[in-house]
């Protein structure tokens, strides 16, 4: 497996495969892997002749009160985890490689930002949309593969690619979760055991929407909303962030229930803001 840190090193690399002809299917990670993660590697390493994966925390996606400094960082276990599904390549850049001098160009998809993470987080998709789009002219992969659990991000970045003619192919791989149901996510290691039992909140209140459409056939949009906020409610710790109900393509909210439908959910456990999110497809 090669390791490189710059953008010169990865296209030397890259360029090799491509004149021989190989399919490059690619990863763009923050690091800090879980079973998730490796799961998108294994996805890529069945689709492509060659796997290349980024570590990258992209300080562009994270607003001025979030995250950033204290993400959980892990550089020798990800590499060691990478060698041991395969992947063929990683590309793990400073924050000075990626970002040289002050960025005066961004990529920033409109509309389907504007609900869920995107309102929560103003700017976040355009630091989103801006480094993917980085490294796909630095990786230049056939497929880059992404993980449900980030809906939005990638309903983001399929537009993106259709609108600027990236020549790559999105997959998207189901949620990883633990063995109770908790969506795998870097950020659960932020959560008290206390926090962790209240965490199930969201997983559980994706199943309970499920339940209300297709056996309780609850076909008013604000009723189901009001249902899930009173379970969360019913979980200490928990503050709800948003609850989406609504289209997968255009996330945009609907009035009334109809199939297939997103629920999406962003719950503050404690001091960690938690995703989650369910397709009922009948």
């Amino acid at each position: 497996m090669k390791v490189v840190h710059t953008k010169k090193g990865a296209r030397e690399i890259i360029n090799g495969w491509k004149s021989k002809g190989q399919t490059i299917g690619f990863v763009p990670t923050m690091g800090y892997f879980h079973k998730g993660h490796l799961s998108l590697m294994e996805l890529a390493k069945r689709k492509a002749d060659k796997v290349v994966i980024s570590i990258f925390v992209n300080p562009t996606q994270f607003g001025p009160n979030e995250d950033y400094e204290k993400y959980p960082r892990d550089i020798e276990r990800d590499l060691e985890l990478a060698r041991g599904i395969g992947v063929d390549m990683v590309f793990a850049p400073k924050k000075e490689e990626m970002y040289p001098e002050e960025t005066k160009t961004w990529v920033q998809v409109e509309e389907i930002t504007e609900n869920l993470c995107g309102r929560s987080r103003p700017g976040h998709f355009r630091g989103v949309a801006t480094v993917v789009a980085k490294l796909f002219n630095i990786i230049l992969p056939d497929i880059a593969v992404f993980g449900q659990k980030d809906f939005q991000q990638i309903q983001v970045i399929k537009q993106m690619v259709k609108d600027l003619d990236f020549p790559v192919k999105i997959v998207m791989a189901p949620i990883i979760r633990e063995k109770d149901g908790l969506a795998m996510s870097s950020r659960n290691t932020y959560l008290s055991n206390e926090e962790r039992k209240s965490a199930l909140c969201l997983f559980k209140a994706l199943e309970l929407s499920k339940r209300l459409v297709m056996e309780e056939g609850i076909s008013e949009v604000a009723t189901l909303k009001e249902r899930i906020r009173e379970f969360i409610q019913g979980f200490p710790y928990t503050k709800i962030d948003y609850i989406f109900i609504g289209d997968p393509e255009n996330l945009k909210e609907r009035e009334r229930v109809e199939l297939p439908l997103l629920v999406a959910l962003a719950v503050y456990v404690g001091d960690t803001r938690l995703i989650d999110n369910m397709l009922i497809e009948g």
